[in-house]
């Protein structure tokens, strides 16, 4: 007998990609969706699909909010999926062979095809975009990160599954301009928060590190027109990041995100 699936997500105001996402996970044993506030037809669209819905939009941060999500989840193991997201047959295959007979302890990394402005980045640092998102719900959970936040399972044993995550990242360069700086923000009063400091020559030198590294390291000339425009995006999502640690360093920041 085949262990239950829960397909965990947190959404906010994602109607227009919710309803893709849900389709590809409509063989699952149970789909819960946890709304953080959304004024549109989000958590309609999640019923009329068959998901669980909660609502918490007390925010405090990605991390916190997928472990409140997955706190409504009963099946043994969680596929943790973003809205923008969805699962390939290919992938639909592999993780149906792991509920079958899953080696205890171990949790499961899946490639993500990411797109932006209309091309799936094959280079770029954006292919293979490798995130653990498949494990046993009563072992592991999310860290508590505001921002990047991740799988908390050091030292677990890792398995690749075929297949992968279709995410439509890039879509709108204004929306995700917008989502950069909110996140930008975000980490900067994190690492203050945690005593971090950074100089302006650190402000330059990680900027112009994270420039070279995409278009170059990892091979984003090879992404075209996209992979120059990811290239200059990184670099300013990491100048805001660090200028924005630098301004709350000198009490140049007053408001928290």
């Amino acid at each position: 007998m085949a262990y239950r699936l829960s397909v965990v997500m947190i959404a906010r105001n994602a109607a227009d990609t919710l309803e893709e996402c849900l389709k590809s996970v409509d063989w699952a044993d149970e789909v819960i969706l946890l709304d953080s506030g959304s004024t549109d037809s989000t958590m309609a669209i999640a019923a009329a699909h068959g998901a669980v819905v909660h609502s918490s939009p007390d925010w405090q941060g990605f991390g916190i909010q997928r472990q409140r999500a997955q706190g409504y989840a009963t099946g043994d193991y969680v596929l943790m999926i973003d809205t923008d997201e969805r699962v390939t047959p290919e992938l639909k295959s592999a993780i149906q062979s792991v509920l079958n007979n899953p080696p205890d302890e171990t949790v499961y990394v899946i490639n993500r095809r990411n797109l932006f402005l209309g091309r799936f980045m094959r280079h770029s640092g954006w292919y293979p975009d490798r995130v653990t998102r498949l494990y046993a719900r009563e072992k592991y959970q999310y860290n508590g990160n505001q921002v990047h936040e991740s799988l908390d399972a050091p030292g677990a044993p890792q398995t690749r599954l075929q297949g992968d995550f279709i995410h439509l990242t890039c879509r709108d360069l204004g929306v995700f301009q917008a989502k950069q700086l909110q996140y930008a923000t975000t980490w900067a009063h994190e690492r203050h928060q945690q005593g971090k400091q950074t100089s302006v020559i650190s402000i330059f030198t990680h900027t112009i590190g994270a420039f070279v590294k995409t278009l170059l390291l990892r091979g984003g000339v090879l992404d075209g027109k996209q992979g120059w425009i990811l290239a200059v995006v990184n670099a300013q999502y990491t100048f805001n990041k660090y200028a924005e640690l630098w301004a709350i360093n000198h009490g140049y920041t007053e408001k928290q995100p």
